[in-house]
């Protein structure tokens, strides 16, 4: 089992970004990761981002806005 995170534009669309996002063994790392890289993630031109265990939507899409 692992955890990631898909990235996504604020219209739900796919973005790329030069960021590896990486697989976490646990649904609290991939939190973890992403409370300290969100506004990284954000400048780079995400717009929101969706938890996914395996292939299943764990929850989101999040908006990486910090309005």
């Amino acid at each position: 089992m692992s955890w990631t995170w898909r990235l996504e534009a604020r219209d739900g669309g796919p973005v790329t970004l030069d960021v590896d996002i990486p697989e976490f063994p646990s649904q609290s790392d991939a939190e973890s990761w992403l409370g300290e890289v969100w506004r990284d993630l954000a400048d780079a031109g995400a717009a929101q981002a969706t938890l996914l265990e395996d292939d299943r939507v764990v929850y989101g899409p999040m908006s990486l806005d910090a309005g």
